[in-house]
């Protein structure tokens, strides 16, 4: 299993990889900071070729990083045959009705805001692995 974290935030891809341990996960993570990096990352170009690279289960995207934004990301994501199975959960600073109504137009699969409490980023991480990972049946 390997879950794949687009956030442009040094802090938060910390936080994250954090409370994915406390939460169980013991399964590998990949971090990108830019929606370019991303779609790299997806493609297996430049530095992502096919042998570093592990195909990731779940995607875990913010929205807001340069150079490509996470809404951009999704709609490529989304609209590629090859990348659209990939299961995307949008977590975000943004509560807007606007983001969430564009994520969902977009084909994500989960939206969440992020908490300002570690506690609360160990729970909520902890219902996604439980959910994304150990519930469903990804293809």
């Amino acid at each position: 299993m390997t879950i794949l974290i687009a956030d442009d935030d040094n802090d938060d891809r910390l936080f994250m990889e954090q409370a994915l341990r406390q939460s169980g996960y013991a399964g590998a993570t990949a971090f990108v900071e830019d929606g370019e990096e991303l779609m790299e990352y997806l493609r297996c170009e430049g530095r992502y070729n096919s042998t570093n690279a592990s195909w990731p289960n779940l995607l875990i995207l913010d929205l807001n990083m340069p150079r490509k934004n996470g809404f951009q990301a999704l709609q490529e994501i989304k609209n590629d045959p090859k990348l659209r199975r990939l299961p995307v959960v949008v977590m975000t600073t943004s509560s807007a009705d606007e983001d969430v109504i564009k994520t969902y137009n977009l084909g994500v699969n989960s939206f969440v805001t992020k908490p300002f409490n570690f506690s609360r980023l160990v729970e909520m991480v902890g219902a996604l692995k439980t959910y994304w990972l150990d519930t469903v049946k990804l293809p």
